[in-house]
């Protein structure tokens, strides 16, 4: 499974309450906080949502024996 690592860039102060919901749902609430996701359609749609606000990259992960 792919992952995302997520990396909040930019406050949510100021923003609509969506955008703030949004980032608060991504696991994200103050400027430089990253959290890594799983890649699935709902995360990348909530990465649009807000992307003037985060920076996203893809992680390889790799599997554990």
């Amino acid at each position: 499974m792919s992952s995302i690592k997520v990396i909040q860039i930019r406050s949510g102060a100021g923003r609509k309450k969506d955008q703030i919901a949004t980032l608060k749902g991504l696991g994200l609430n103050k400027i430089g906080r990253s959290r890594v996701l799983e890649d699935t359609p709902a995360i990348r749609g909530m990465i649009d949502k807000v992307a003037h606000l985060v920076v996203a990259e893809s992680v390889v992960s790799e599997a554990s024996a």
